[in-house]
Order: structure tokens, then sequence, then C-alpha cells
């Protein structure tokens, strides 16, 4: 019996020591892995990041006569999802055609250049953008100014 009791305190005893040396294994947290996990996903993200696109991408018509756009400009783009969102873009945000008028009448009240520019991707037809130029006349604008690229040599 004794040698029984003695086999299991000395087996009870390897548990208590395994134990602690899981305990004081598990505190110690190795911060290398986690360095390394941290400086990937900055990697990941700096090369990710660039690839973002911001705004809406607009194929503007060609000219081969323009002035260069003043900075400092209430800028409206007729996006071609218009047709079925009726949906225009002044500056940065995203606005229905409806409410454009307001939006302008807001934006216009402190500045003395009544003007707009129109940006409008080349497959916008002339009817969705004089919808949008009578909204921006109803609005208080005076001129409203078309944007367009330079033309290519041909």
């Amino acid at each position: 019996m004794i040698q029984g009791q003695g086999g299991g305190a000395v087996s009870g005893g390897r548990r208590r020591r395994g134990h602690r040396r899981a305990e004081t294994s598990l505190s110690e947290i190795n911060i290398i892995p986690l360095v390394d996990v941290m400086l990937v996903l900055l990697i990941v993200f700096m090369i990710a990041a660039p690839m973002m696109q911001s705004g809406l991408d607009v194929s503007l018509p060609e000219a081969r006569r323009a002035d260069p756009v003043a900075e400092d400009r209430v800028v409206v783009t007729i996006p071609i999802s218009f047709r079925t969102d009726q949906v225009v873009q002044v500056d940065d945000d995203s606005i229905r055609v409806e409410v454009l008028a307001e939006r302008m009448r807001q934006e216009l009240i402190e500045r003395t250049d009544k003007n707009v520019f129109l940006r409008g991707d080349r497959e916008v037809t002339l009817q969705e953008a004089v919808t949008v130029m009578d909204e921006l006349k109803e609005g208080g604008v005076v001129n409203v100014l078309l944007v367009t690229d330079f033309a290519t040599e041909l």
C-alpha cells in the first residue's frame, strides 16, 4: 500500500511540476511572431492602398481649344449610371438630381462667382445633360461651364 501511495505521490508531483511549466510558458508571450504578422499586414496595406479608387470614373469628351480649369470651383459630375439612378456628384458628394437645385442654392450663397463646371461621361446623352443644367439654373447658377479633355492629335 505504501508503494501505491508513494507512486501516486510521485506522479502527482510530476503533474504539479508539469502544470507549473505550462503556467510559466503561457504567461510569457513571444512578441516576435506578433511583430512579423504586423509588418506583413503593413506591407499588404501599403501595396493595396494606391490601388483603391475614389470618386467616379468618368470618360470626358475631348476638345481642341479649351481653357484650363481654375481651382476652388463647384464641379458637378454626371456619371454614366445617371440613366438608372438619377444621381449626380457635386464635388465629392453624391446627390439625387431632384435636390440638386436646393444644394446649389446652399453652395452658392456665400460665393460671388455663380459659375459651375459640368463634367459628364461621353456616353451621357444631351437630354440627360440638359436635365442637369435645368436643375443647376433653377438653383441660381449663372453660367454652366463644360469640362472636357484636351484632344489628341489626329
